[in-house]
């Protein structure tokens, strides 16, 4: 009789492959595509260059795919007619298409869902006339007012538009949906003390400054079945203030974190520079694994993962060297957080999860900012 001898799979295989439920949404491994905006999408249009750019890495073994920051329906959400729109019957036909492909390619898919407040200018496309909004005017701390404060009216019709986008998810076939709440667009505007001066019910405390993101997080949910995965995505740091912070204290994120949670969010995506830097003395815990035993949530951790250098690099020209990610699975296998977004590693190399999966470390390619430019 032969006796089959199956070679026991990786070390990174076996952590890495383990299947993960967000909700109602069967993720089949830890691997997730980070949001990185493109600007392939003329007219706010996802083309067959974006179908083939997600459903490539879907093939390769990516598990859960988050899509480009895309604008919700609100005439100042965004800057580029290039960046795509979660609205309009054109721009949602595209995308209905990338999800189709995605799933065909045996990968499951979220849009992020996006409106970029104070950093927009006024005379920016797609809506040159529309104002800059944010809660207090200004697009960073101890800057001069440049926009305008939010009325009521205004923050009810951002949180409808959000609410529209994720039941236009819903309705085209998408597995879930990603709030955007980070890097100091409009929802961290909020969070953000150095940019909310607010004196109403949306400023002050921690808490209070989190009422406006849980209100959008609420009507989501309401707008969406209730087993649709809600993610939402913050940080410390902002692309205006790398070194900002919400919270200097567990507690204070508690504050932040706790009514988003109770709003319906069903995972978190906690945005880092370096994943692998803790995040408040006296622990070692980064920012995805405080969230984690904060909320009891699924958490999902990012940062320069297989990189030796942080994205702001990147965007300054910078390449980077490969680096081992065993830091990263002795994380994941000690359930400090849930799931690994990877960015720029799978911008520069489609492959880069069969890679890792298949124990082909020596294969995978070093970054460099060149692949930007294009949707290989």
């Amino acid at each position: 009789m032969t006796v089959t001898v199956t070679e026991p799979a990786s070390r990174a295989a076996r952590i890495l492959s383990r299947p993960i439920a967000l909700n109602g949404l069967t993720v089949p491994n830890r691997i997730a595509m980070a949001p990185m905006t493109r600007m392939f999408s003329p007219g706010g249009v996802p083309g067959d260059d974006v179908r083939s750019y997600y459903a490539r890495r879907a093939a390769a073994g990516v598990g859960l795919i988050v899509t480009e920051g895309t604008y919700v329906g609100h005439e100042s959400a965004g800057q580029s007619d290039s960046v795509p729109r979660f609205h309009g019957e054109e721009q949602l036909a595209g995308w209905a298409r990338v999800a189709e492909d995605v799933h065909a390619a045996g990968g499951t898919i979220v849009p992020q869902l996006w409106h970029i407040g104070m950093v927009r200018k006024q005379g920016d496309p797609p809506f040159p006339d529309a104002p800059a909004v944010g809660p207090s005017g200004l697009v960073t701390a101890g800057a001069e007012p440049t926009g305008k404060t939010m009325t009521q009216a205004d923050l009810d019709a951002v949180i409808g538009a959000f609410a529209e986008a994720a039941a236009a998810a819903e309705r085209i076939g998408f597995d879930g949906v990603e709030i955007h709440g980070a890097h100091g667009y409009l929802l961290d505007q909020f969070l953000w003390a150095g940019t909310n001066r607010r004196t109403d019910a949306y400023g002050g405390d921690p808490a209070a400054r989190a009422r406006f993101s849980a209100e959008v997080v609420a009507a989501v949910r309401e707008a969406v079945s209730p087993e649709f995965p809600v993610l939402f995505r913050y940080s410390q740091w902002k692309q205006q203030d790398y070194t900002a912070r919400l919270a200097e204290t567990p507690e204070e994120l508690e504050a932040i974190l706790t009514p988003l949670a109770a709003a319906g969010v069903d995972a978190f995506h906690a945005s880092t520079r370096r994943y692998w830097l803790p995040e408040f003395e006296g622990s070692d815990l980064n920012l995805a694994g405080w969230t984690k035993k904060i909320t009891g949530k699924p958490v999902i951790t990012v940062g320069s993962v297989g990189l030796d250098g942080d994205f702001i690099g990147a965007f300054q020209g910078e390449g980077s060297q490969v680096k081992a990610i065993d830091n990263l699975l002795d994380r994941l296998e000690a359930d400090e957080f849930d799931l690994v977004a990877v960015g720029r590693a799978l911008l520069q190399d489609p492959e880069w999860a069969a890679k890792v999966l298949s124990d082909r470390f020596d294969e995978l390619t070093a970054y460099d900012a060149a692949a930007l430019k294009t949707l290989s």
